[in-house]
């Protein structure tokens, strides 16, 4: 993947969607209006970090190349170069895996 043209300010993280799967254990190929939200992706960029109210920089956890899941419905949708993101606050992922 080329370099994103996409820098997240604060506690903001880009993340790149899991694709949603195809068919199910049974073999039943969905259709796209039947698909799961993918609630599990990669973290394509990440901000600096939250400012506290005396100025100080507050550290991400979160760093390009985690593997996170987040909530079904977190973070704002937004396609750049025909790629499909979600930007969202750190806040808002539940966990790095693995």
């Amino acid at each position: 993947m080329a370099d994103l043209k996409l820098k997240p300010l604060a506690d903001r993280v880009i993340v790149k969607p899991m694709e949603a799967e195809e068919q199910t254990k049974g073999g039943i190929i969905l259709p796209d209006t039947a698909k799961e939200k993918p609630v599990e992706g990669t973290v394509v960029a990440a901000g600096p970090g939250r400012i506290s109210d005396d100025g100080k920089v507050i550290a991400m956890e979160i760093k390009k190349g985690d593997k996170v899941l987040y909530g079904k419905y977190s973070g704002s949708e937004v396609t750049v170069e025909g790629e499909d993101y979600l930007i969202m606050r750190e806040s808002d992922i539940f966990a790095i895996i693995g």
